[in-house]
């Protein structure tokens, strides 16, 4: 696979239509695959509401296929069987957890033991270190799940041991917002809001939020469909923000009094530093091209005027150091483990392996377990040194095998 080159401005794609006979057709259709035991697909893609993603979500690759792992990773020497009626999981994968119902994020507490949040239900669940049953913290209140909104990224504070702080990233009934709460045990006291306001919709939320090295509190927010928001720098919408643990403003952003880090972005889901502290980030493209960037304190990376690789107005703009088609990739959470990157393609159902060298990344992009997990939601880096895999396959666009949605942990 060799990265995509694209300059355009592309125009709002319309929802799906269909007439009444092909209605029918299509009925008639889904009755025969379910008698031979096949899901059928419903229409919209992972990338929000555009003319590329009216296709099945489900649909084949157009390009790419698994590829051998690269020197370090451990190989399993036989399929792994889950716990009864779970399925498999492709050799080399560890089933962490299954029965989750469209998982969005992971977050690991010192202990090891790893709170999860499902976009759906506003639930935040706690899995016990190494794996096991999943039970259930807190449901927050007044989640909204519309379309692509939800409970969304979770975060655990750097001095979670003095002050016992989760994050949440969630859409409410007026905005997405994100709140902090303290857990005791077993027990989530109610949340505070420490940053609101933040325009919803059904697609495009961001929704990613992760403590950088700095110790300071990253969030990945969409343009929530709204594109001029992403260039205009009194909004906060289609930006990467930077803000204190309480929600305040730090010293040092790029905009005196501002939370925006950077801008230009339609819908980033991943955050990740590499060893140096350089941040990498995941974007959504709209019907051509997806994105992996590296991010550069008020730097602006070109959307909605540039999809892709294209004109950096004098260097104004920022390019991105890999693309993928839509149906390649649609990526949403990303991992670094030494110096390899992962990418977690939900549209895609693969994950994709990138190596980095410094600012840089070095060779071809390499694709993993293409089609043999689904949809993929995020990568997560885990306390053991595995990567933490979670499945979408429950969220409306996939196709639920026995067991779905699952996280499973590559070694």
């Amino acid at each position: 696979m060799s990265p995509s080159v694209l300059v355009r401005r592309p125009g709002r794609a319309g929802p799906c239509r269909r007439g009444r006979g092909r209605v029918h057709r299509l009925i008639l259709l889904t009755m025969v695959l379910a008698m031979a035991g096949v899901g059928a697909v419903a229409c919209g893609g992972s990338s929000g509401p555009s003319a590329a993603d009216a296709a099945a979500s489900a649909s084949a690759p157009a390009s790419g296929g698994s590829a051998s792992p690269r020197p370090g990773l451990t190989r399993l020497g036989a399929t792994q069987a889950g716990p009864t009626g779970t399925g498999t999981v492709p050799a080399g994968l560890r089933t962490v957890v299954t029965g989750l119902t469209a998982p969005w994020d992971v977050a690991f507490l010192p202990s090891g033991e790893a709170l999860i949040s499902e976009r759906d239900s506003g639930r935040i669940l706690r899995l016990p270190a190494g794996g096991g049953r999943a039970t259930e913290v807190t449901r927050l209140p007044g989640v909204v799940h519309r379309g692509e909104s939800g409970l969304l990224g979770l975060a655990v504070s750097p001095t979670f041991a003095t002050d016992r702080f989760v994050y949440a990233y969630y859409t409410s009934a007026t905005d997405n917002r994100i709140v902090r709460l303290r857990l005791t045990g077993d027990h989530a006291e109610a949340p505070t809001p420490i940053l609101t306001g933040l325009a919803a919709a059904t697609f495009h939320n961001g929704g990613r939020i992760r403590f950088g090295p700095d110790g300071l509190l990253y969030a990945s927010v969409g343009d929530a469909t709204v594109r001029t928001r992403a260039q205009d720098r009194s909004s906060l919408n289609g930006k990467i923000l930077r803000m204190r643990p309480d929600g305040g403003v730090p010293p040092g952003n790029p905009f005196p009094g501002s939370l925006v880090y950077s801008l230009g972005h339609r819908n980033v889901q991943g955050l990740a530093w590499d060893s140096d502290g350089r941040l990498w980030a995941s974007e959504f493209g709209q019907d051509r091209l997806d994105e992996i960037n590296l991010i550069v304190p008020g730097g602006n990376y070109g959307w909605p005027g540039v999809e892709g690789i294209g004109d950096t107005d004098g260097g104004r703009l920022r390019n991105p150091l890999v693309t993928w088609t839509t149906a390649q990739a649609s990526p949403s959470g990303i991992a670094i483990r030494g110096g390899t990157l992962y990418v977690a393609a939900l549209r895609g159902q693969r994950l994709w392996e990138l190596d980095l060298a410094g600012a840089s990344v070095r060779g071809r992009p390499r694709a993993l377990f293409t089609g043999e997990l689904g949809r993929l939601r995020a990568a997560v880096a885990a306390p053991d040194g595995s990567v933490w895999l979670l499945t979408n396959n429950t969220d409306g666009r996939g196709t639920p095998k026995p067991g779905d949605d699952r996280i499973v942990a590559l070694r």
